[in-house]
């Protein structure tokens, strides 16, 4: 009966096929994934109710398509059907963060498909009327205190105690802010829901961030958690559970459960001290005293009348943690929905995740690839033509009996040699060679073959011309690469940084994206590299005939009409 249970549950909280989507008027969503199998945080048992806490950012979702105030957020099962009760614990368009807790139906074990989907991207959008923080927990949740309320006032959020308590807050918290202690403490009245018998069932889970390991931290009637010189312990009446070392200056998490005759003490999700109770043990009643004497931070103090599980403690722990394997998201749209159910689009997950700065970049980049393309094709057609005319024009050349009356041709037009050739024909007509009998002295020659030297020097600025363009796309495109990539990757760390959250599936998009500049600078200069050095080696080619040729030119000039 339980496998069946199971298997139905998996059922339904399998992901819905990869086209479909839940409404076609939001454009946007984040998938969020809870990895309970041996690669995430593994778990052994099924956990009901529980509230996950979401962090978005712009690694993770498309603010700019969403609402200014988010509210056009929504979430939806894995069924890709149906609504789930959420709350927006803070919301920041500008500075692209958001902390969104959700209250999952059932969380599976051993499995990588337990998905949640954040829509945005509707302007028409009106407010979710289910986003409400008392909502979202469980019946056996007593009392939440997230420590977010921005007026300085600790409020419970799940609305069981209506008392409230001034507090210190510290915006560099756990989860956006959190309660800043110097000694003083946080006091919630004794009420009827916050007591709990001898033997339990009671359950308590808090993250501290203590400036020195010393200090009680919470206590209710008989029930105390202290830390004295890092050590941590709980007592209750006479009996005192030692439950590991606790380090100052770090987030740490503290749970503890009371009921089936034990009590049990965690730390980091880890059970580190366990004893029996005792009959004479006395009941958990009266204020709340939080940080009597203790000074540091605390956050998210959660308390409730059942006995929660190793494995509820151990998620908690990994979804409120900064450095969680649980939670992986992803950005998704229509268009790359409907593609990854026919063929993965690495690149357009890329595209999907670049950076302003980085596709500035790229654009740029993607200007200076199209004008190397321009100089390699003209320049290789221009030479081509050069090439061709020269060996049409030095074989014609070579066949004259007089180099002076060589006829003229049409195909000649692209030579450089026969540009050469009409120049040092243009100078030898000064000088009425040809047509007198007059000889030329060697000053004259010499004269001749400078003239000749001169556009010689003209037809090399030519070939040359544009050939710098090349140079720059090969030298400049990949630091250009590079500083698009530099940029991407502080923009990516310091957007995970304010969210806090630090698993490799937020980081890898925006790594990735940001090392696409990288790839786009190194496209650029790899083709223009090799289209250099092959125009270089062809124009070198054209330029050794062309000085060969004057020298012979000015040769056979000298032997025929040269002064003896």
């Amino acid at each position: 009966m339980k496998t069946l249970r199971t298997l139905t549950l998996m059922f339904l909280f399998l992901p819905a096929l990869a086209h479909a989507w839940w409404n076609k008027d939001w454009k946007e969503r984040t998938q969020i994934v809870l990895n309970t199998s041996v690669a995430g945080v593994e778990t052994k048992e099924a956990i009901s109710g529980f509230a996950v806490p979401v962090r978005l950012h712009s690694g993770n979702f498309d603010f700019l398509s969403a609402k200014n105030d988010g509210s056009d957020l929504r979430l939806i099962a894995a069924d890709d059907k149906t609504p789930l009760k959420f709350w927006v614990e803070r919301y920041d368009s500008i500075n692209e963060l958001a902390v969104v807790w959700v209250q999952l139906p059932s969380i599976l074990p051993g499995t990588d498909k337990n998905i949640v989907y954040a829509y945005a991207g509707n302007e028409q959008a009106p407010a979710d009327s289910g986003n409400d923080a008392a909502t979202i927990f469980d019946g056996n949740t007593a009392a939440v205190f997230h420590f977010a309320d921005k007026d300085g006032i600790a409020t419970d959020a799940s609305g069981t105690v209506k008392a409230t308590a001034v507090i210190t807050l510290d915006p560099n918290g756990l989860i956006g802010p959190s309660a800043r202690l110097i000694g003083a403490p946080i006091v919630w009245p004794a009420g009827d829901k916050l007591r709990f018998g001898p033997t339990g069932p009671f359950s308590l889970s808090l993250w501290l961030k203590p400036d020195m390991a010393q200090g009680t931290f919470y206590r209710q009637g008989s029930l105390q958690l202290a830390l004295a010189a890092g050590k941590f312990s709980a007592t209750l009446g006479s009996i005192t559970v030692s439950g590991g070392d606790i380090a100052a200056a770090r987030w740490t998490q503290v749970a503890l459960s009371i009921g089936a005759g034990k009590i049990t003490l965690y730390l980091d999700g880890v059970q580190t001290g366990q004893a029996d109770l005792l009959l004479s043990a006395p009941s958990i009643e009266g204020d709340i005293k939080l940080g009597e004497d203790y000074r540091g931070l605390i956050d998210e103090l959660e308390i409730a009348s059942t006995l929660r599980s190793a494995d509820w403690i151990k998620v908690t722990q990994a979804a409120q943690g900064a450095d969680a394997k649980l939670i992986a998201s992803k950005t998704e749209t229509p268009d790359t929905v409907e593609a990854e159910s026919g063929s993965q689009s690495y690149f357009g997950i890329l595209f999907k995740s670049l950076t302003p700065d980085a596709m500035a970049v790229i654009g740029i980049l993607a200007i200076m690839f199209m004008i190397a393309v321009w100089v390699m094709v003209g320049k290789t057609l221009f030479i081509n033509r050069t090439d061709r005319a020269n060996r049409q024009f030095l074989s014609r050349y070579r066949e004259a009996q007089d180099l002076l009356k060589l006829e003229a041709a049409d195909v000649f037009r692209d030579s450089s040699l026969y540009r050469l050739y009409q120049a040092g024909l243009r100078e030898l007509t000064k000088r009425n060679v040809g047509h007198t009998d007059k000889l030329l002295s060697g000053a004259s020659i010499d004269a001749v073959k400078a003239s000749i030297d001169a556009d010689l020097v003209r037809e090399s600025y030519k070939l040359n011309s544009q050939m710098v363009l090349l140079t720059i796309a090969i030298a400049g495109g990949p630091f250009l690469g590079l500083l698009g990539t530099v940029v991407g990757v502080m923009i990516t760390f310091a957007a995970i940084a304010a969210a806090g959250d630090v698993n490799v599936n937020a980081i890898a998009p925006g790594i990735a994206a940001a090392l696409l500049a990288t790839v786009a600078g190194l496209g650029v200069a790899i083709p223009s590299l090799f289209g250099y050095n092959y125009l270089a080696s062809r124009i070198k080619v054209i330029s050794s005939d062309m000085q060969i040729f004057v020298d012979e030119f000015v040769t056979r000039v000298a032997e025929v009409h040269g002064a003896p």
